[in-house]
């Protein structure tokens, strides 16, 4: 296949987002590095202020991590080995790792076709016959919620906590509620490619609970409230004051970022059903009240015989997508080895997973998702999509 002659179109283009608050970020960045302080700090005190109002909580902990964020929200709900943890395992490995890290055993859970988020019909029957479950970890997945109300009603009638993992879904809401504010404890991403993504790595957890907002501040630094004195075993988890400071210059630009995504899906919707493709797009659910497209995810019915993901985004000037697909929990080593598979009772998962390999049934993309991409027309989606799509066919 002759490669087409456009430009390459990165999935997520953070060099032009940096060009348009370098200035502020260099700003902040001396200003820490002068100070000396790069412990903790006034920076990481307003920055969990500014991400507790917004996500509607009352208490925000930063901390190194999302994955550290999730590892601490066990930790600080006192899950132990022995005990189980419910969850999806259409996400990134962190969720289960983390599960695992606190001794726990995930217990995988099918997803809803549509929005690839926890299917909530599933969840009671699986209650019911495992009372070592302690713990659920719905994902809000590509930046939608899950529907968190008959889980959360669930949890509560079997004494059961509920993190949330929103690594994806800053600022997404149920409802009206945003993420992080629903369940016990909601854990967040700082990850560059995040909606509010940092220099580096980051994370954040969100609770109403001021028993738990003191508890996980103290398990961030090795279980500690007061210097040397150390009422539970933690960890070393802290979020640094240079990622805190430039975190705060780009949380001034996060809403009009968002605002971008979702014009960006607008426009993808419109022009992907004016050209017929023969693909599903995301359509936020009624309980989706505000979707932030950290992804915007297509499915197709098929890929063409023998041509991989790779392959096929170069064909179509797209750059490799920078981070791996989820699903990832099935294919793993690890998975084999410590995670009990329980493919029968997730069936829409396995042929999710499935549908990421060449030769499968049906397959998911992601499209160009970052807020630049705003004249983006019938003939530039066609091209990045490609003639396959007539043939049911789109690539990672």
């Amino acid at each position: 296949m002759e490669a087409l002659n456009q430009k390459q179109i990165p999935l997520l283009d953070l060099k032009a987002q940096h060009q348009q608050i370098r200035d502020e970020v260099l700003a902040e960045v001396t200003r820490v590095i002068d100070s000396q302080k790069f412990i903790m700090g006034e920076d990481v005190q307003k920055l969990e202020q500014e991400i507790a109002a917004y996500s509607q909580a009352k208490y925000a902990v930063g901390c190194a991590s999302g994955s550290d964020a999730l590892f601490l929200a066990l930790l600080a709900l006192d899950i132990r080995p022995g005990d189980e943890v419910l969850t999806t395992p259409y996400t990134f490995f962190a969720t289960a790792g983390a599960i695992h890290r606190a001794g726990a055993v995930p217990v995988f859970v099918d997803i809803e076709p549509d929005t690839f988020n926890m299917d909530m019909s599933k969840v009671q029957d699986i209650l019911a016959g495992r009372p070592r479950i302690k713990a659920i970890i719905p994902i809000h997945l590509f930046g939608g919620c899950a529907d968190m109300d008959p889980l959360i009603e669930m949890a509560a009638a079997r004494g059961v906590a509920v993190i949330e993992d929103a690594a994806q879904s800053i600022g997404s809401e149920y409802k009206r509620r945003r993420a992080g504010s629903i369940g016990d404890i909601g854990c967040f991403s700082f990850f560059p490619s995040k909606n509010l993504g940092g220099y580096g790595d980051g994370g954040m957890v969100t609770t109403n609970s001021p028993a738990l907002r003191e508890r996980l501040a103290a398990l961030r630094v090795h279980g500690s409230n007061r210097k040397y004195y150390h009422d539970w075993v933690g960890v070393n988890s802290r979020l640094d004051a240079l990622q805190a400071a430039i975190l705060r210059v780009k949380f001034r630009y996060l809403d009009s970022w968002t605002e971008g995504r979702q014009r960006n899906a607008d426009v993808y919707r419109r022009l992907l059903g004016e050209m017929k493709a023969p693909v599903t797009a995301p359509v936020p659910t009624p309980y989706q009240t505000r979707h932030v497209y950290n992804q915007f995810c297509i499915v197709a019915p098929r890929r063409p015989p023998g041509l991989s993901q790779g392959e096929w985004r170069r064909d179509r000037g797209l750059l490799p997508a920078a981070a791996p697909p989820p699903g990832l929990l099935r294919r793993s080593r690890v998975q084999a080895e410590r995670f009990s598979r329980q493919r029968a009772v997730r069936p829409r998962i396995s042929r999710a997973a499935d549908s990421l390999r060449v030769d499968r049934q049906r397959c998911r993309a992601r499209l160009p998702r970052h807020p630049g991409v705003l004249r983006l027309n019938r003939c530039e989606l066609s091209s990045t999509i490609g003639t396959e799509c007539f043939k049911g066919c789109v690539g990672m």
